[in-house]
């Protein structure tokens, strides 16, 4: 993608890119007869609207949507998206909902359509008779199917005739405000409302596409300006064509999302008026932040609840931020995550305020248990979602300050933080409202394992990078309680050890004692070495991309052996990492020797900062 898409997309995409763009330069085809008469049928009867009568303007009310991405991913992996996958996932969503969990619609994502098609057939043999089984049965069931579309570039399809006359100098995207492309994609919209579609992801937009001759003749932001226009215009006429659409606007309507680390405010402005036009916009596809956490998952949510805040900061309102964090899978897009720390990222995914809530991945990961503790979370949050309001508190995560969430009604409240440092920190709950009374007689609903959150009227003590959800009122009560997560482990304790490192470039030297109990923590962090600024290291996707764990490595000795150093990170990571942190356990240590830590970057010249704490757990 160009300015529109992030760079960590344009890592994901660029070694596909040149085959698509080849592919481009042929002759795309009109759909055929014969599949024009296999078309999915137009849905009669009206629109399915699970939303009746409910106040304008749009995100009307909290919605839960499942998305597929991450069952399958063709970008970072090679597991294909087939009608047998979105069928089973299908099935898995029907479970969940049996016991329990709410589910309001069912997002196809990326790469389902022919790419001859014009966005109007399905790709085949993955779905050899097309789409009407997964629609009949989704909407059997009062599941509302939706789409993935890459907007106007050209991901995995090909220009269509009627879109050549838009196409860019490189023939990779289509200008909205010229040619044919924008009243041709609005039409295969308005073809698959007909037929029963009712959510629409946007993906991959590139505003500055424009025909060559326009790219001579205007400024970019003449072109982009342009654009946005035509497409919002556009859009605003389907939506009162078809008042029960929902929109979601994913890479490329604005932000930064590739780091926490990154400048704010926003180099690619968040243009409000986008507010008028899409239900919600997303924050960022899940991925470490640049806080360096033993737990690698810790690391992710982080990265998330950073990119809500910066977007909120953005002056969108927290209901029309989509998260995006709440992935599960065993693909690269999500780290072959499966179900590690989930249920954390559930409840701070709900517990951002966002009204579309999306649903990621291989929901056959959760057991039944999974689910019935899924819907009790869910169930907690609706409520509060739907009648009252979200705020945020505390320190911007990406600065490594104590933050969180939280939500209240008439009844009480419940606020989600966390302590993204290496130390024990408190954080006060503040007040949400003046109408709210004082925040006293909490009663912690759930926290990570380990460290036992102290709680004194409204402030909290966390251990280092821990989590929790404390609920007051009403919520105060063991009806509402949700547990612990068991593999999210937090030391009871935390010291920082005298480490004086000393090296250059890539690599970074120290002596330490081993402590008298606990483990050693050592934490690196990668910076500039141009201008010191955190800084990440790509080494691609799966299933050809380098581990990190082979990237940032840290080792130690004592007396001349190795220690074995216990790590998180080892993993494919498509977008980047930062920092490494390993543990070296006590029973390998000798008690008040000297220990050497070495951590070293490979690639690129580099600066690295090292720590060394001792942690009891």
């Amino acid at each position: 993608m160009k300015p529109g898409a992030t760079q960590a997309v344009v890592r994901r995409i660029a070694a596909m890119v040149c085959g698509w763009l080849a592919a481009a330069s042929l002759a795309a085809v009109l759909i055929s007869n014969s599949a024009a008469q296999n078309e999915p049928p137009k849905v009669s009867g009206g629109p399915l609207n699970p939303l009746p009568g409910l106040g304008e303007p749009l995100a009307r009310d909290p919605i839960f949507v499942y998305n597929n991405w991450s069952a399958y991913d063709e970008l970072s992996d090679n597991v294909l998206l087939t009608e047998q996958l979105a069928m089973k996932e299908l099935d898995e969503i029907l479970r969940l909902r049996r016991l329990g969990v709410r589910i309001d619609y069912y997002t196809i994502d990326a790469f389902w359509f022919d790419p001859d098609g014009s966005y109007r057939t399905w790709r085949k043999p993955s779905w050899p008779n097309g789409p009407d089984a997964w629609i009949r049965k989704c909407r059997e069931n009062g599941i509302l199917p939706g789409l993935w579309f890459s907007t106007n570039t050209l991901v995995k399809i090909n220009a269509a005739p009627e879109w050549r006359e838009s196409l860019n100098e490189n023939k990779g995207a289509m200008s909205f405000s010229e040619g044919g492309f924008l009243p041709n994609f609005m039409e295969t919209l308005q073809y698959w409302y007909d037929r029963g579609i009712r959510i629409y992801k946007f993906d991959f937009v590139d505003f500055g596409a424009a025909t060559p001759e326009t790219a001579r003749t205007n400024s970019p932001a003449e072109i982009r300006a342009r654009n946005e226009e035509a497409f919002r215009d556009a859009l605003q006429k389907f939506r009162q064509q078809n008042p029960d659409v929902v929109l979601v606007a994913f890479n490329g309507f604005g932000g930064d999302v590739e780091s926490t680390a990154g400048p704010f405010p926003f180099h690619n402005v968040v243009d409000l008026r986008w507010l008028e036009v899409f239900d919600s916009m997303y924050s960022g596809d899940p991925r470490p932040s640049d806080v360096p956490e033993m737990n690698f998952w810790r690391s992710v949510d982080i990265y998330s609840d950073h990119m809500v805040r910066r977007y909120q900061q953005s002056f969108l309102p927290l209901e029309r931020v989509d998260s995006t964090g709440f992935m599960l899978g065993n693909t690269g897009t999500i780290y072959y995550r499966k179900t590690h720390a989930w249920k954390g990222a559930l409840i701070l995914m709900m517990a951002r305020g966002g009204w579309v809530n999306t649903i990621y991945g291989s929901l056959e990961f959760l057991t039944d248990d999974d689910a019935r503790w899924f819907a009790k979370a869910q169930s907690l949050y609706r409520e509060l979602l739907a009648t009252g309001r979200s705020k945020t508190f505390g320190g911007i995560p990406g600065e490594v300050q104590p933050y969180g969430f939280g939500s209240l009604d008439s009844d009480g409240a419940v606020y989600a933080v966390v302590n993204p440092a290496q130390s024990v920190e408190e954080i006060q709950m503040a007040r949400l409202s003046r109408e709210q009374p004082a925040v006293s007689g909490g009663r912690i609903l759930f926290r990570d394992a380990g460290f036992m959150p102290i709680l004194s009227g409204d402030p909290i003590k966390l251990g280092p990078g821990q989590m929790a959800l404390v609920g007051f009122g009403k919520y105060a009560s063991a009806k509402y309680d949700l547990g612990v997560q068991e593999d999210v482990r937090i030391p009871q304790s935390i010291t920082q050890v005298a480490a004086k490192f000393t090296g250059e470039g890539n690599v970074i030297r120290a002596e330490v004692t081993a402590p008298a109990k606990g483990d050693l923590r050592i934490v690196m962090q990668q910076r500039s070495a141009k201008d010191g600024s955190v800084m990440r290291s790509w080494k691609g996707g799966p299933p050809n991309g380098t581990n990190m764990g082979k990237v940032f490595v840290i080792k130690a000795w004592q007396a001349g052996k190795p220690l074995p150093v216990e790590i998180d990170y080892d993993k494919v990571i498509w977008s980047g990492l930062s920092w490494a942190v390993g543990e070296i356990r006590h029973g390998t240590l000798k008690a008040g020797d000297p220990v050497q830590v070495e951590c070293t970057s490979t690639g690129e010249e580099v600066r690295l900062e090292g720590k060394v704490y001792a942690v009891v757990y």
